[in-house]
């Protein structure tokens, strides 16, 4: 059972599937459909928890699980976790991640996979070793801003925070002598990254949706009044075309299995040569309404894990 807040509450701790939700996510339409429909499939095995509701363990040198009751859980044979990309960290998701797949639970998305979506340069180290295309992008570690920017940016250059979403902390820079003059009012609490601009793609990508190696949906956003930010959580609007651009959907399935994702939504940029640029990967993926096709894709990926394990 789920809390109007969205917090487990008396679930079933033999369930043989769970839904995972993260702490700071509120989706609550995509929530209340995938509730359904795994509830749906599964009946008791299923149960949706709470990342606040777990407790880890190690005792008598074993892994453990127990709930805030100090009820012993038994360890899932399949997870699907929907975690806030912004919040997660390797001190607490990921380590609770960890702790269920060494327990023996097959995750849709493994720790290593989600780790590589919240952080976006560790995406592009993966996508270009793969061979993948992506745009130039340089980045930095402890250096501060303004001798990056000195030492050399892409000019024009998109700028993004490493960590981010739905096209927040997102920006086009023209030049180096703009970055130089507004870079100290920006936050630095991660580095940034600075990207070739591709200008073809201006205010426009497709965002493929991408489970178990096959695109399910896709859609191409548009930036509201000519802006960069084609987000949908920036105004932006989208128009389904599922088929319509198969090189790109192509493209977004080799870089889940780059990634090795079992459920994500692959963002890619249109080139000025009619091919696509890989932009970015989310492993905490939305979608709209009309997409029907997501949430049955999930629920058979994750009926495929169970009668495999």
């Amino acid at each position: 059972m789920v809390t109007a807040a969205g917090v487990t509450d008396g679930w079933n701790n033999e369930a043989e599937v769970w839904l995972l939700i993260g702490t700071g996510l509120c989706m609550p339409r995509i929530f209340g459909e995938l509730n359904t429909a795994l509830e749906r499939e599964f009946g008791q095995r299923y149960a949706v928890v709470s990342t606040e509701d777990l407790l880890l363990g190690v005792k008598g040198g074993r892994l453990t699980l127990h709930d805030l009751t100090g009820r012993a859980v038994r360890t899932p044979k399949v997870v699907y976790a929907r975690l806030s990309s912004p919040r997660v960290s390797t001190d607490r998701e990921i380590t609770l991640l960890r702790q269920l797949q060494e327990m023996g639970a097959t995750l849709l998305n493994p720790p290593e996979t989600v780790l590589a979506c919240v952080n976006k340069f560790w995406q592009l180290q993966q996508f270009a070793l793969a061979g993948l295309p992506v745009p130039d992008t340089l980045s930095y570690t402890d250096a501060p801003m303004g001798a990056v920017i000195r030492a050399g940016v892409p000019e024009p250059c998109v700028v993004k925070a490493v960590r981010g979403q739905r096209g927040q902390q997102v920006f086009l820079a023209p030049d180096a002598a703009m970055l130089s003059a507004v870079h100290g009012s920006l936050r630095q609490d991660v580095p940034y990254l600075f990207q070739h601009y591709v200008a073809s793609s201006h205010g426009r990508d497709l965002r493929v949706v991408v489970i178990d190696g096959q695109a399910v949906a896709a859609q191409v956003r548009t930036a509201r009044d000519g802006g960069l930010q084609s987000n949908l959580a920036q105004g932006g609007t989208a128009e389904l075309c599922l088929g319509r651009y198969r090189a790109g959907e192509a493209l977004a399935v080799q870089a889940a299995k780059t990634l090795g994702l079992g459920v994500c939504g692959v963002d890619l940029l249109f080139g000025a040569d009619g091919g696509f640029v890989l932009c970015e990967v989310n492993v905490n993926v939305g979608w709209r309404e009309p997409m029907r096709e997501v949430t049955p894709a999930i629920v058979a990926a994750c009926r495929r894990r169970l009668e495999e394990h």
